[in-house]
Order: C-alpha cells, then structure tokens, then sequence
C-alpha cells in the first residue's frame, strides 16, 4: 500500500500506510497542504509502521496550523505512535480529539 494523506468526509484527514525516515518529508509537505480549515481532525488509525519521525511530522503539522490560527486534533492513534510519544515526552504536545 503507498502511504498517503487523503481527504477523508468533512473537515477530516486521514493517514494510510507506514511513516517513516523513508517519506516523512513528502507526507509532511501533503498533509500541510490538505490544512485548510480550523477543527481539522487528522485520522491515524490506517498507520501501519512508524518511526520517530512520525512525531516530527505531527508537530510539524500542529506547528502549521497554530501559525495559521487553527485547531486541529489527532484521533485514533496507533499504540506503537502512541509509546513512541509518550517515550520521548512529548505527549502534553499533541492535540488529542475529545469524544
């Protein structure tokens, strides 16, 4: 499977496929393009593999939309990003989508 961002319903985004050293620059760069709206929820739960690099992607995309005044969330996290977060302490940094 190609990993891609894609424009899922509404003011959703969605994640497929591995994040990793290999295409986090490509992703990073097609997802901020996709930011174009406040609220925006961006969903994980199609992440197959990542790497400590996917963590500098979803800051670099939080980092973009504070810059434009925006909000945005993450859901459904996968537990192997999730461990990698809260490993390198950065979990108070990321917007998790309220239920």
């Amino acid at each position: 499977m190609a990993t891609e961002v894609i424009r899922s319903e509404g003011s959703q985004l969605s994640v497929k496929g591995s994040v990793t050293i290999n295409n986090v620059v490509a992703l990073a760069a097609q997802g901020i393009a996709l930011l174009d709206r406040d609220n925006l929820v961006i969903d994980l739960k199609e992440v197959s593999e990542v790497d400590s690099s996917a963590i500098c992607m979803l800051l670099e995309w939080q980092r973009e939309a504070s810059r434009r005044n925006w909000r945005m969330y993450f859901a459904n996290m996968p537990h192997n990003l999730k461990s990698l977060v809260q490993l390198y302490g950065v979990a108070e940094l990321i917007s998790w989508q309220r239920s």
